[in-house]
């Protein structure tokens, strides 16, 4: 078993900026992803970031591409999602996730493993 605890949300205005963490006990080991996901109130969870064991490879969501930076350091079993730049529309509760692969995923899915997510306000 794999948990994983967000911390980090919170209330900001519009342009503001968070950092989220999610740390990752139990059964880690390498060669698994890390992703960040979210969801509006009446809204689908949707993918927002994701990153290999290396670091080297990360993909984004469209809507928040140039905006976000997903990060990981995997001696302290951490993956961070740096917020630039909020928008309202950025208001959810953030989840991160993770499994075993030797690839990215963005599909819900594809990941076991959930942590309970952070609430992120972002007032206009």
């Amino acid at each position: 078993q794999v948990q994983l605890v967000e911390s980090g949300g919170g209330l900001v205005q519009a342009g503001g900026s968070l950092r989220l963490s999610c740390a990752a006990s139990g059964r880690t080991s390498s060669n698994f992803i890390m992703g960040w996901f979210r969801q509006a109130p009446g809204k689908e969870r949707e993918f927002v970031a994701t990153i290999s064991w290396s670091g080297r490879t990360t993909k984004y969501a469209d809507s928040v591409k140039g905006r976000f930076i997903i990060s990981r350091d995997n001696a302290k079993r951490t993956v961070y999602l740096q917020m630039n730049s909020l928008k309202p529309e950025d208001t959810a509760v953030y989840y991160c996730a993770t499994d075993w692969a030797s690839v990215i995923r963005v599909r819900i899915v594809d990941y076991e493993y959930w942590g309970q997510g952070t609430q992120v306000t972002v007032s206009s």
